[in-house]
């Protein structure tokens, strides 16, 4: 199957929300899904349908509203979990079922329990089964790099020949080494008959840090389908991140000779909008999207980028959506404001807009100084800010936070809170921190015990008027 192109797959919305502490709502699903078809990915893995009821209602939402990617949902090689994974995307303009298997003789033995036969058989049926309900069918052998490769080949020809148009091989466990992974890929290209009527896939995982590198090696071995997730979440150690495979095939296409169809401007919005929906946080010197990625400290390195960008810059910071053109501050009006928010890809009702627009004065008007670089972040901010208003209704409102804290004394907090009854209840308790004492002081009258796992802020702006981004995870 010859491409043009290698093919984005992107699985934030399944792999991604397997990290610890990144579930999402059907809402936030949907944001994210829209989003990614701004950036132009070529598949969303929008959830595994058999999870729940639920699960295949916000897929087949996100397939009703988002109609330009492949939509699919993961299924096990059961006829139940790909009866659910057609019904959650049967809606899909473009529907793909994705159906796995465990394949190395480790999971074989103790997760399966089942022997290579049985393991053949199940893969044929389940690939079988699928395409009767589509004709976009992908094939993922779970564990591959640790499957026996003749067992390998012989078990993608048959699924090949039972109808998969992709196959799929994923590092599970994030155990191959680049050399090792492309010289796989090759072996997937020169032992199965069948290839030519299916696009080969990779799924790598970051356990050794090397889920980047094993899948440009895959590229570079003719693999035209990457699967990824943004700002590299995901199980355990993550994902191949999305933004690390696309600007490494779009900076080094004299190496590869092929790219992407992503649009790259919309890189870092993708990655503020997961890093924000799902609270993790990323790391300042993460590659592409991290906060440092185009900053210099350097002297060195200043007066050189000053002359020219390129000689400490491999990437345009424009082409990737980190230094905004938006030229607002205090003067700005409301037309340069509706321009800007149009560009950031938000469509406001006028209510909304004017909510908008006076947060963002009450903000230029406070800070001395805005960098060109901050307006689409402040932007973001207020625009997040009233989406969680108006979505999240609270069951209490805080009218009234105090705290105590200091050495030697102990952490206190008090907090008065309107009830669903609209009586104000008050309530005072300690705690291991100023933060761990109000939420205990709210579990006090809300009777709902809790506890502080996460406390992080972050700034969004600089200077001492900075505007920060707070973290909570209880």
């Amino acid at each position: 199957m010859a491409d043009d192109h290698v093919y984005v797959f992107d699985t934030t919305l399944r792999d991604g929300e397997q990290a610890p502490g990144a579930t999402m709502n059907a809402d936030e699903k949907l944001r994210i899904a829209r989003q990614l078809e701004r950036l132009g990915v070529d598949i969303i893995e929008a959830g595994f349908a058999a999870n729940s009821q639920y699960e295949v209602e916000a897929i087949n939402r996100i397939t009703r509203e988002v109609r330009t990617p492949i939509i699919t949902s993961l299924a096990r090689c059961v006829a139940g979990d790909i009866d659910a994974a057609f019904q959650a995307v049967k809606d899909a303009a473009r529907p793909r079922i994705h159906v796995f298997l465990s394949t190395s003789d480790i999971h074989l033995m103790h997760q399966m329990r089942r022997n290579r036969d049985e393991i053949m058989e199940m893969a044929v049926k389940g690939v079988q089964r699928a395409k009767q309900y589509v004709e976009d069918v992908e094939f993922s052998p779970m564990d591959a790099t640790r499957t026996q490769p003749e067992y390998l080949y012989e078990l993608l020809e048959a699924c090949i020949q039972a109808g998969a148009t992709t196959v799929n091989i994923p590092d599970t466990v994030g155990y191959a080494i680049p050399e090792e992974f492309e010289r796989l890929i090759r072996g997937v290209f020169t032992n199965i008959p069948s290839i030519g009527k299916a696009r080969v896939s990779v799924h790598c995982h970051n356990d050794l840090g090397l889920s980047t590198a094993n899948s440009l090696a895959a590229v570079r071995a003719g693999a035209r389908q990457v699967e990824v997730c943004v700002n590299g979440i995901g199980e355990r150690a993550g994902n191949a991140s999305l933004e690390e495979i696309v600007m490494s095939l779009r900076t080094r296409r004299d190496l590869f000779g092929i790219d992407t169809q992503i649009d790259t401007t919309q890189i870092t919005r993708t990655s503020r909008l997961v890093s924000d929906i799902t609270g993790m946080m990323v790391q300042p010197n993460k590659a592409i999207v991290g906060s440092n990625a185009f900053r210099h400290e350097s002297g060195i390195h200043q007066d050189a980028v000053l002359k020219d960008r390129s000689t400490f810059e491999i990437m345009d910071p424009v082409d990737v959506g980190v230094i905004s053109q938006l030229h607002l501050g205090k003067t700005s009006g409301r037309a340069g404001f509706r321009s800007a928010l149009k560009d950031l890809g938000y469509d406001l009702r006028e209510e909304d807009f004017s909510q908008a627009w006076d947060s963002f004065k009450n903000v230029v008007n406070t800070q001395k100084v805005i960098e060109d670089q901050d307006v689409e972040a402040i932007i973001e901010a207020i625009v997040e800010e009233r989406h969680r208003e108006k979505t999240e209704s609270p069951f209490y409102t805080m009218e009234q936070v105090q705290v105590i804290a200091g050495e030697p004394g102990v952490p206190t907090a008090s907090v008065r809170l309107r009830g669903p009854d609209g009586e104000l209840h008050a309530f005072s308790a300690i705690g291991n921190g100023p933060v761990d004492a109000i939420y205990k002081a709210i579990s006090g009258v809300v009777n709902e015990p809790n506890q502080l796992e996460e406390f992080s802020v972050k700034s969004i702006t600089e200077s001492t008027e900075a505007m920060g981004e707070v973290t909570i995870r209880i």
